[in-house]
């Protein structure tokens, strides 16, 4: 059976004022996910790229984490010692950022790709709808009540302008980023500093 591949746009504007302002807490989340049902926990649970404790510790993933600063192997190693199954795997080549996470699966799928300011990568997608909200926009409040998110820090080197972002199968995100090989203007050549 063929692989189906769907390409996500990659948009490097968002025009959202005050999305993600509404921080997710520790105790908050501890409290959401006791109450939520199986779509909660197919989205936040242990392993998926958009929980909170998916780096061991607490960390809200509207915050902007600097995923290519560590080792998948390492971070995850919690995980994966005790026998637990993550959905996210991360590495770099010569070449390029790979990123690759399993989808929570809550939906047919319309995730949003975003590259902020060309130092973040966003990866988010709204699962439940509002009803009765004054918000106009899922992101502005309680978002995880509504959707998911994962904000990444984007290393210095990384070529943000060609990311490219695809789905296969329905299920799995598979995000790309090439590396930029320019020579910085500051770059240091022996004792001398090219300007």
């Amino acid at each position: 059976m063929a692989s189906r591949k769907q390409f996500i746009d990659v948009r490097s504007e968002d025009r959202t004022p005050q999305k993600w302002c509404v921080s997710l807490r520790e105790d908050t989340f501890d409290t959401f996910i006791a109450r939520g049902g199986t779509t909660v926990n197919k989205v936040f649970g242990d392993g998926s790229l958009f929980s909170p404790m998916l780096f061991g510790k607490f960390f809200d993933p509207s915050d902007a984490f600097p995923l290519w600063e560590f080792q998948s192997d390492i971070l995850l190693s919690s995980f994966r010692d005790s026998g637990q199954r993550t959905t996210a795997d991360w590495f770099e080549t010569d070449m390029e950022y790979v990123l690759k996470a399993e989808l929570p699966g809550v939906r047919k799928y319309n995730p949003q790709v975003i590259v902020e300011h060309g130092k973040v990568l966003e990866i988010s997608e709204q699962w439940k709808e509002q009803h009765d909200s004054d918000s106009k926009d899922w992101r502005n409040g309680r978002w995880w009540e509504f959707g998911y998110v994962r904000r990444l820090e984007l290393p210095e080197n990384a070529d943000w302008r060609k990311t490219e972002a695809k789905i296969d199968d329905d299920v799995f995100l598979e995000i790309r980023i090439p590396k930029n090989h320019k020579v910085d203007s500051n770059t240091i050549k022996g004792n001398d500093v090219v300007h």
